[in-house]
């Protein structure tokens, strides 16, 4: 295949590094090494408990085993990378493993995305239909719902580096983040990249678009529901089992909104600010989710104290 100004059979991309603070990266890793800890140690926590604790198998609970996972493989999946590249100045990374952390990327993103879908669902037939919920989410309908997830994402975004594999690269080929998002891979490309930009926005917005309109209809019908009660009381106490879910949605959202936008309208904003976001994306998920509901469950609560 061949590559303008390259003699190469495949191509290699440069991540991107901290604009005026190269000097400093090994400092600035320390934080993004914490958070990282924090968010594997946070998320083993949930799925150990869960697991030891017999009330927790409920589908609400391997719901979030399901997202948990998918923050730690996501989050696995990046930052040992971006480490490597800050305090050892690997900042190269090979064609073959660009499209594979690409891949994993959006895939994880989309089981995720897919799994606060069913966690919506959920929530709606606990309230608006508790006498069914039961019989409608058995743990054998949420297994297949989590291998619906995985397949859901693969099916989606298998194409995405299959797209770009045939692509000409040329110039300094630098990245706008720290790791391979498919925007930025794509952008790097001298040649019609058309149909990977259609493809590219198509599955966006039939997975992630699509679940984001899902679960506001979910949360509509059950704030409709919930307004049918008679005392406030009972209308708190009834949306404040929803409280968590909402929270996890908003911290899962508003980065991939954030990133998205930055991507598209952000081209004269600082490198710096692409970096922040992309960083914010991969890690606050994963460290805010595990937090939020160990806050709000007691059950959770519990056993993590008593694992200390």
């Amino acid at each position: 295949m061949p590559f303008s100004n390259s003699s190469e059979l495949s191509p290699s991309f440069i991540l991107a590094s901290l604009p005026g603070l190269e000097a400093a990266q090994s400092w600035m890793a320390i934080p993004l090494c914490s958070a990282y800890v924090l968010a594997v140690l946070a998320n083993g926590a949930v799925l150990l408990v869960v697991r030891a604790e017999p009330s927790l198998h409920a589908p609400m609970y391997f719901f979030l085993c399901m997202l948990a996972a998918a923050d730690l493989a996501l989050a696995t999946a990046t930052v040992p990378r971006i480490l490597c590249f800050y305090w050892f100045g690997s900042r190269e990374i090979g064609f073959a493993a660009c499209l594979l952390q690409m891949f994993l990327i959006h895939t994880l993103s989309a089981v995720e995305s897919t799994v606060l879908l069913a966690m919506a669902v959920d929530r709606y037939v606990a309230i608006c239909h508790p006498l069914r919920h039961a019989a409608v989410l058995t743990n054998g309908a949420t297994a297949k719902i989590g291998l619906l997830a995985v397949a859901r994402g693969v099916l989606f975004f298998l194409p995405l580096p299959l797209l770009l594999l045939p692509l000409p690269f040329c110039g300094p080929r630098v990245l706008s983040h720290s790791f391979c998002l498919h925007q930025d891979v794509m952008n790097l490309a001298c040649a019609n990249t058309t149909p990977s930009v259609v493809y590219g926005l198509t599955a966006i917005l039939l997975v992630m678009g699509l679940d984001a309109v899902l679960i506001c209809l979910s949360y509509l019908l059950i704030l409709k529901a919930v307004l049918r009660l008679a005392a406030w009381r009972e209308r708190l106490k009834v949306f404040s089992t929803c409280i968590a879910h909402i929270c996890v949605v908003l911290a899962f959202y508003v980065p991939l909104i954030g990133l998205s936008v930055v991507h598209r309208f952000g081209k004269d904003l600082a490198p710096l600010v692409h970096i922040v976001m992309g960083n914010i994306y991969i890690l606050v998920p994963a460290v805010l989710n595990p937090i939020i509901y160990g806050v709000r469950t007691k059950q959770i609560q519990r056993r993590i104290l008593s694992l200390i």
